[in-house]
């Protein structure tokens, strides 16, 4: 390092954002992820003895992984790297990997790639990862909000060990802005900050497990609020409320969180939870979710899971469909609501969906019924001298709109309607026509 990269060094140390700045220095300094770095757990261990193997790190934005990266930087006593793979390319990969064989080479001296955002790479550059890690020649260390097993590459995965980091709590958040108050080089120590606890415990609760986003908070609130007379800057409630505003939900359109939470949502208006389902449909409003992807899905649960039990909730939730696409939001979640609530309260069928998947596949698997002649079309002439449609009875001319006539060449049951909701008259109904 040369003296203009320490001086940038220098003037990065003291004006850097507040959250890089209380970056942990040592391991010991990580708040939360004691399921991976707490006492005797296997992270630490390799973290502590210098025995850190390819791993990858996955969990929400600001709970700890570039952290425990930095503590690892901190601790080895072998030649980090460090590359952001949003703006990265494969030849700064090539760089890392000749460098590092080059370490081997004529120092023996291990190299650690510490690739953030490992996601944002696609598969051929990805690729180019492998056969490093393969034959040792770096220890790689990726990081990623996105679920690995969805965004990278299964080689790469099973070549790596997994460390899942979860969202910090209220109290974790908590002792984090209190160790930047106090902290007087790396945090806001020097000035005099008075924070009132409810200031402390809504900036914790809002941050949503983000530790990046707290501190975040916290530094723009200190930086805005004039002192008083006597120096002393008032941290209050109303401060706290414009610093962190409206809180961010965890929430990738595309990826896990979207699919986990339309994956609960379906899952309680099936388990007949009315509440459950107004939370996950609250959450995918608040994060702006297309509604007539939410309204598509209540639709199908309608049919799916409802079916004949309650034939009104695909009535309500087509209804519904269409209305929310009429007004649009923010009203539309009202009778988004009112359908996602009807079909978690109605009685629950799926014997219509048994029924359907249960004849698609006799239809796959098993020779092909021919129809019987006397349900064959017979609209022409020459069709009814091939005696098709003849003997056909017509349902209407039977007492009760009912006949007993031969509609399939084989015998075949797929529809068992429950004895539950709507359902019950069908089955009456059903039997009754069998006698």
């Amino acid at each position: 390092m040369d003296l203009f990269d320490a001086n940038l060094k220098d003037y990065q140390d003291k004006n850097a954002p507040l959250p890089h700045r209380l970056a942990p220095r040592t391991i010991d300094d990580v708040v939360g992820q004691e399921h991976i770095i707490g006492k005797d757990k296997l992270l630490r261990r390799l973290i502590e003895t210098d025995k850190v193997a390819s791993v990858i790190l996955f969990g929400p934005p600001g709970t700890g992984k570039t952290a425990i990266a930095r503590v690892i930087a901190n601790s080895t006593q072998g030649h980090f790297e460090w590359l952001n793979a949003s703006i990265a390319k494969v030849e700064d990969v090539r760089r890392v990997s000749l460098e590092a064989k080059d370490r081997i080479k004529h120092y023996k001296t291990k190299t650690i790639f510490f690739l953030d955002e490992i996601h944002r790479f696609n598969k051929l550059q990805q690729d180019a990862l492998l056969p490093d890690v393969e034959e040792g020649n770096m220890i790689l260390i990726g990081a990623t909000t996105e679920n690995p097993f969805f965004y990278v590459n299964s080689a790469l995965v099973s070549r790596s060990n997994m460390f899942e980091v979860k969202p910090l709590s209220v109290d974790h958040l908590k002792t984090i802005i209190t160790l930047a108050l106090a902290d007087k080089e790396r945090g806001l120590g020097k000035q005099k900050i008075k924070m009132e606890k409810s200031a402390l415990e809504h900036l914790a609760k809002l941050s949503d497990g983000d530790a990046r986003r707290a501190l975040s908070a916290l530094e723009l609130g200190a930086l805005s609020t004039k002192p008083d007379k006597n120096g002393l800057i008032h941290f209050t409630l109303k401060v706290a409320e414009e610093s962190i505003q409206k809180k961010a939900v965890v929430y990738d359109k595309k990826g896990e969180g979207h699919y986990n939470t339309i994956s609960a949502f379906i899952k309680s208006m099936r388990g007949s939870d009315p509440d459950a389902t107004l939370y996950y449909l609250a959450k995918m409003i608040y994060v702006g979710e297309d509604p007539r992807f939410i309204a598509r899905r209540i639709v199908i649960c309608a049919s799916e899971d409802v079916g004949n039990a309650d034939p009104l909730a695909l009535v309500i939730s087509n209804s519904a469909m269409q209305v929310a696409e009429f007004v649009g939001m923010p009203e539309a979640r009202i009778p988004l609501a009112q359908a996602a609530v009807y079909v978690a309260t109605a009685p629950k069928s799926n014997s219509t969906y048994v029924g359907i998947d249960a004849a698609l596949k006799d239809v796959k698997e098993n020779p092909t019924l021919a129809v019987p002649k006397h349900l064959q079309n017979a609209v022409y002439e020459g069709e009814k001298k091939m005696d098709k449609g003849k003997g056909y009875k017509y349902a209407h001319s039977y007492e009760g709109g009912h006949v007993e006539q031969e509609y399939l060449t084989a015998k075949r049951k797929y529809y068992e309607p429950k004895d539950i909701g709507f359902e019950k008259k069908i089955r009456a109904r059903m039997e009754e026509n069998s006698k």
